[in-house]
């Protein structure tokens, strides 16, 4: 990363007569960084990287809530859509190898997972 922003710097430096001043950012979603200034570079973290792309100093927080909301949202419709399957693997795992007292008949299952297949005439 810091070969590529030297790189970026040099590149720019070389086509801009004016001595155009390029400061390369590593931006990063989440988290801190107390020390933003890594010498080649400035790495931006959290509030400090949402404030810089957008100018608005409470935008870190304004998305997280939003996000944060349809995610549950999605979240609470996989657990009902996910709990239906379960039911009704379980349901059909007991019709075909549970007795009616739920005991599991292993035979039918060693015999259907690597039994072989009955050929039909």
């Amino acid at each position: 990363m810091r070969d590529n922003f030297k790189k970026a710097k040099r590149i720019l430096g070389t086509n801009r007569p004016t001595g155009f001043h390029v400061i390369a950012v590593n931006g990063c979603c989440y988290g801190k960084d107390n020390v933003p200034n890594k010498g080649d570079y400035i790495k931006l973290c959290g509030q400090r990287f949402w404030e810089f792309i957008s100018g608005n100093e409470n935008l870190y927080t304004e998305i997280i809530e939003p996000l944060g909301h349809r995610a549950k949202e999605k979240n609470d419709l996989f657990l009902q859509e996910y709990a239906k399957v379960i039911n009704k693997f379980s349901l059909e795992f007991m019709k075909m190898f549970c007795d009616p007292s739920g005991e599991i008949h292993w035979e039918e299952v060693i015999k259907f997972n690597s039994g072989r297949n009955k050929v039909k005439a």
